[in-house]
């Protein structure tokens, strides 16, 4: 089963339109997941009130916050 098809079951905030992790910790769990799944480091990175996945993928960076239970990339907010 993909990692990204898994329910994210993690309290969450709304910041700037995005939905992200509430806790460093949910965050950090999540983010070891999709680095084992992708094979690449991700990191997780305070975004205003809540916490947020990140890597480079293809030389670009990507973030992944929460949408509708899932995983989801978002922009950055700063």
């Amino acid at each position: 089963m993909s990692v990204f098809s898994a329910p994210v079951f993690d309290a969450t905030v709304v910041f700037e339109g995005q939905e992200l992790f509430k806790g460093r910790g949910a965050a950090q769990t999540w983010a070891e997941k999709v680095a084992r799944e992708l094979e690449t480091p991700v990191a997780v990175e305070k975004i205003g009130t809540g916490w947020a996945l990140t890597a480079t993928l293809d030389g670009a960076p990507v973030a992944w916050g929460i949408y509708g239970q899932r995983l989801s990339r978002i922009e950055q907010a700063r």
